[in-house]
């Protein structure tokens, strides 16, 4: 039964409709796995089996009895523990919000309707913070490459679950990263929508109950295959607006390869797994074209501290805002001379924005986004670095005090992880992950492919054109 666990979730939903195996025997093979790397992962930290069982049991009786079933009917699933399920509400990593009662939210409502089991939670940074996934609730969850490392965050127990055969499908959420770091961490696949695709109601922060659909954060699929990227995100979309085109064909694909940009860092491993890459695909058949900088990113990443900080700030603590406000005249004192663009001074302005410095740089943004999209006419997709550097050690002291180290010893500052992810976000764009090799130590590499707003279907399509014919998932040793 273990074997099953191996096969992605298209394979493992025909396996069910065929009768190959149950919806309880294969919840039961995902329990099992579970608790075999757990002690190693700690990457899902919550769950509610008996629950589980039932709706297993149930989905197994409507298919003996032939009734019709969803497009997940049978699935088991786990949900990244910032979106609300009944009966295991969204911790984000704090004791005082896991003992809720809670709504589903709406992608796990969508998911349920479709037939999944859905049976744990998996585990993140404290309000989906960091990029890495740990808290003082559940712990620390590690990458399944090399323990000692992050899985990246803040969908981190999501992409180490998905990585090692515990879960088939996970849904993530991505405002800075969270989507495509844990991915490109672990050797997974992910996808960021177009913003606004799929509905954030139930994903905490913002607070529980909230409405707020904040700007720039997404919600879309995680998985080991780019075809159920597409399976998953046309179940939780709004509505059918991702259009469902077949698998690209690479001979006709133009690729704009995105590497070179002089105020930001990629370590050197990075850059040559992704030139291989980069070729590999040239060899199918693709057109891969070196490119500058779509956009001038300092002006990009100025905007973008902005409109984030504008959105995190809301989450934090009045007094602790107060107490940033009161630094307003300092910040402004440092940046004119010269201050980092990722300093502390940097994000206290961004934090404490006015509503004044908000819409100066949401017109930015408008007038980058005009220009990313002309940039792109050529192209069919840009294919870019989504970190700096691989996996790295965990690390736990305060956000000021941490260091990225690349494999010449170079350091630089931790916020630097925002860089290679901000065009998507910033923007508002399409950007689906693709495993594209390795480090000499071993750890996964993988490549961000971004398109014009609303273009997910074509990035997806070329991500399953690559998946297939190129290059796709690879387990981990850990792994079944």
């Amino acid at each position: 039964m273990a074997e099953i666990l191996k096969l992605d979730a298209t394979d493992m939903l025909a396996a069910l409709a065929a009768r190959r195996v149950s919806a309880l025997e294969l919840l039961e093979a995902s329990l099992t796995r579970h608790q075999a790397v757990h002690g190693q992962l700690n990457a899902v930290v919550a769950t509610n089996l008996e629950r589980a069982m039932e709706r297993a049991r149930a989905v197994d009786e409507l298919r003996v009895k032939g009734e019709p079933l969803g497009p997940l009917a049978g699935l088991p699933m786990t949900i990244k523990d910032t979106f609300d399920v009944v009966g295991m509400p969204a911790s984000s990593g704090l004791e005082g919000l896991r003992r809720r009662v809670a709504e589903n939210a709406d992608v796990v409502a969508h998911v349920k309707s479709a037939g999944a089991v859905i049976w744990g939670k998996t585990n993140v940074p404290v309000m989906a913070g960091d990029w890495q996934s740990f808290n003082a609730l559940y712990g620390t969850t590690n990458n399944p490459w090399d323990v000692s490392r992050t899985p990246g965050g803040s969908s981190g127990g999501a992409a180490a679950a998905l990585a090692v055969g515990v879960t088939a499908l996970e849904i993530g959420s991505d405002i800075g990263g969270s989507l495509r770091v844990p991915a490109n961490f672990c050797g997974v696949f992910s996808h960021k929508p177009t913003w606004g695709l799929v509905s954030q109601h139930g994903h905490v922060p913002p607070s529980p109950g909230s409405w707020s659909e904040r700007d720039l954060n997404v919600v879309g699929p995680m998985a080991r295959s780019a075809r159920d990227l597409r399976l998953l995100l046309s179940v939780i979309e709004n509505g059918p607006l991702a259009p469902k085109v077949p698998p690209a064909d690479l001979a006709t694909v133009r690729i704009g390869l995105w590497l070179d940009e002089p105020s930001f860092v990629l370590d050197v491993e990075v850059r040559a797994a992704i030139e291989s890459f980069a070729a590999e695909l040239a060899a199918a058949g693709a057109e891969v074209i070196p490119i500058v900088s779509p956009v001038h990113m300092p002006t990009l990443m100025s905007a973008y501290q902005t409109l984030l900080g504008a959105v995190l700030g809301g989450d934090m603590p009045p007094a602790r805002i107060r107490g940033m406000e009161r630094l307003r005249g300092w910040a402004k004192w440092s940046m004119n001379r010269g201050a980092d663009p990722l300093s502390t001074a940097a994000l206290t302005l961004a934090y404490t924005a006015t509503h004044r410095e908000w819409m100066a740089a949401d017109a930015v943004r408008n007038r980058l986004r005009r220009e990313a999209t002309a940039f792109l006419e050529p192209y069919d997709v840009i294919m870019a670095p989504i970190a700096p550097v691989v996996a790295f050690p965990h690390d736990h002291k305060p956000f000021g005090r941490r260091r990225l180290t690349t494999a010449n010893g170079r350091t630089f500052p931790y916020n630097a992880m925002l860089n290679w992810i901000a065009l998507a976000t910033a923007l508002h764009l399409p950007a689906t992950t693709v495993p594209a090799g390795a480090s000499p130590s071993g750890m996964p590499i993988g490549v961000q492919l971004i398109g014009p707003p609303g273009a997910a279907g074509r990035t997806l399509a070329i991500a399953q054109a690559i998946d297939e014919n190129v290059r796709g998932f690879v387990a981990p040793d850990l792994a079944l």
